[in-house]
């Protein structure tokens, strides 16, 4: 991989991929429909097929199903040097010396990746980190939850808390971001995403948490258009996309 560029792939849900210069990375792995589909162009990553993958990191936000897949520690057998990266609230059945246990406003170096980790405005954190010179931001479950259905007191405290954690972030540089665009949301659905991209300016931001409802990301990518946000519109398990820090 040329050390400016990052092959990216989509593998479900708020699940990525992402392999630079020197390193395989994944972020929140979830694949509940893996069925008889055992390949990353389906979105299913093996231990079989990490098993000769050098530097591998793999990070969970937090505990919730569709973020942690338990599925994840079995893989250390085919690779005994994969580093797990978990938030602190995930009870992970594990005896991997390579297993950091993390909580928010937290810095560490690890296999040459350097951490930072921000808060939540659901449950755990979200990671900001740096790879082979490129920057890379997974929003777990921090998001701007505007709900409808919710009191007038209960979203202006959603937007406070998440304006808050924003704060936090905004000057970091960002180069790659993941963030949750999700249609439960209703006119809300891109409301955190656009204000993210407003506030840190990432490169590009892919959507993420959107499960099957592929139209999510078409509807984000028509908006971002009319915005200036750089995305790629998602539409299956296991689509690459390219990035190059040198545009």
């Amino acid at each position: 991989m040329n050390p400016s560029k990052a092959k990216i792939t989509y593998l479900f849900h708020s699940g990525y991929a992402v392999e630079t210069a020197n390193h395989f990375i994944i972020f929140d792995y979830y694949q509940p429909f893996a069925a008889n589909n055992r390949s990353l162009a389906d979105g299913v990553v093996t231990g079989e097929f990490l098993k000769n993958k050098k530097n591998v990191m793999v990070f969970s936000s937090h505990a919730h199903a569709d973020h942690f897949d338990p599925t994840i520690l079995k893989w250390e057998k085919d690779n005994p040097n994969i580093h797990y990266i978990l938030s602190s609230d995930i009870q992970a059945k594990s005896k991997s010396q390579h297993l950091h246990s993390v909580s928010a406003y937290e810095q560490l170096t690890v296999d040459n990746i350097a951490i930072e980790t921000f808060g939540s405005t659901d449950q755990g954190i979200s990671f900001l980190i740096q790879a082979d010179g490129i920057s890379i931001f997974h929003a777990g479950d921090l998001n701007w939850w505007h709900w409808s259905g919710e009191t007038k007191e209960e979203r202006d405290y959603a937007e406070k808390i998440f304006k808050a954690e924003m704060m936090r972030i905004e000057g970091k540089k960002v180069d790659v971001a993941f963030f949750p665009v999700d249609r439960r949301l209703e006119e809300a659905y891109c409301l955190g995403a656009e204000y993210f991209a407003g506030k840190v300016k990432p490169k590009l931001l892919l959507p993420m948490h959107f499960g099957n409802d592929y139209d999510a990301s078409k509807d984000f990518t028509q908006r971002a258009k009319q915005l200036g946000i750089t995305t790629t519109q998602i539409s299956h398990k296991g689509q690459e996309i390219i990035f190059s820090s040198d545009k």
